[in-house]
């Protein structure tokens, strides 16, 4: 989340944090919206999830982003192509540190 508003601040469309705390306490329910809400939006559009081969979990994905920014933690997004975006770089982001992770596991794993 702190690489997201980073990178993505934008003036007029983008991503703005108040502060640290806000964004950690957008982190923690964003993960826990995660857990709850997204299989459920997985299950109810799984036609049109089939029908653009997995694309539109981008949309999902953005969907839950948007959906924590308008809880009024102190994360805000400027509208629900930002909250795309931003969701498409915090995915980038997370597939980059779990590869990463994974690497640094079956290294020590090795030894």
């Amino acid at each position: 989340m702190f690489f997201v508003a980073y990178v993505f601040p934008g003036d007029k469309y983008g991503v703005h944090a108040t502060g640290a705390q806000a964004v950690i306490i957008a982190a923690v329910i964003l993960g826990i919206i995660n857990a709850v809400l997204r299989p459920i939006l997985f299950v109810l559009s799984l036609p049109v999830v089939i029908i653009t081969l997995g694309l539109f979990t981008l949309v999902i994905n953005a969907i839950t982003f948007w959906i924590v920014a308008h809880l009024g933690l102190g994360l805000t997004v400027d509208g629900f192509g930002a909250a795309f975006v931003a969701a498409l770089v915090l995915s980038i982001v997370s597939f980059l540190l779990s590869h990463l992770v994974k690497e640094v596991e079956t290294d020590s794993a090795a030894r």
